[in-house]
C-alpha cells in the first residue's frame, strides 16, 4: 500500500513539473510553428545607450529627446525584420511601449502599424520602470494567442523581468521570448533571426 502511493505521488508530481517546464522549440522546429501563427512574441527594444543624447546628436524626429538605438541596435533591428520576412513568419498585431527607442525598432524592423500602450512603457524611468500593474496586464496578454499570424510585443527589461523572472535572467537588448499555449516556448537573442534564414 505505502509503496503504492509513494509511486502515485512520484507521478503526480512529475505530471506537475512536466506542466511547468513547457517543451522548449529551436530552430527549423520553431520557425515552422510560427509560419503557422499563433504565438506570442515578447521582445525587449533593440540595442540603446543608457545616456539620453543631447540635441546634437539626437536623431531629428527625437524631439524630447528620448533614448534612441544606436548602430548595433538599428542594424539588429532591420535584419531581424528581414529575416521574419524571408522566413514567411506572419506578424500581425504588433503592440509596443510608447518610448522612442521601442518605436525605433519595429520602425527599423518595418513591423506594420504598431499600437502604443502606456501599459509597455517605462514610466519615464528607464530601466527603473516597471510596476505590478504593468507586469500583469503583460502576462495577460500573452495568454491571448492570435490565429493565422503572431502578435509582437516590444517593451522594456523592467517589464519583462517582473512579468516573467524565471525566463528573462540576463535578457539581452532585442531578445525575444516565444509563448504559446503552454508558456514560454522558446527564448531568441535579436542576431539569432537572421541565422535562421540561411
Amino acid at each position: 500500500m505505502t509503496r503504492t502511493l509513494f509511486l502515485l505521488s512520484f507521478l503526480l508530481a512529475s505530471a506537475a513539473s512536466s506542466q511547468q517546464v513547457p517543451q522548449q522549440l529551436q530552430g527549423q522546429e520553431l520557425v515552422k510553428a510560427l509560419r503557422q501563427g499563433g504565438y506570442v512574441i515578447v521582445m525587449r527594444h533593440a540595442s540603446s545607450p543608457r545616456e539620453v543624447p543631447d540635441k546634437a546628436t539626437a536623431n531629428p524626429d527625437n524631439v524630447k529627446p528620448e533614448r534612441q538605438l544606436d548602430k548595433e541596435g538599428r542594424d539588429s533591428a532591420t535584419a531581424m525584420g528581414k529575416a521574419l520576412r524571408d522566413l514567411k513568419i506572419p506578424i500581425g498585431a504588433v503592440l509596443t511601449s510608447p518610448t522612442y527607442r521601442a518605436l525605433e525598432t519595429i520602425r527599423y524592423a518595418q513591423f506594420g502599424n504598431p499600437q502604443a500602450f502606456p501599459e509597455l512603457g517605462d514610466n519615464g524611468q528607464s530601466m527603473q520602470g516597471g510596476t505590478e500593474a504593468q507586469a500583469s496586464w503583460l502576462r495577460k496578454k500573452v495568454t491571448e494567442l492570435p490565429k493565422g499570424a503572431n502578435t509582437l510585443i516590444v517593451t522594456h527589461m523592467p517589464n519583462m523581468s517582473r512579468a516573467f523572472p524565471q525566463s528573462t535572467e540576463r535578457l539581452e537588448d532585442g531578445e525575444a521570448l516565444v509563448f504559446g499555449p503552454s508558456g514560454v516556448l522558446a527564448r531568441i537573442k535579436i542576431e539569432e533571426w537572421k541565422g535562421m534564414a540561411k
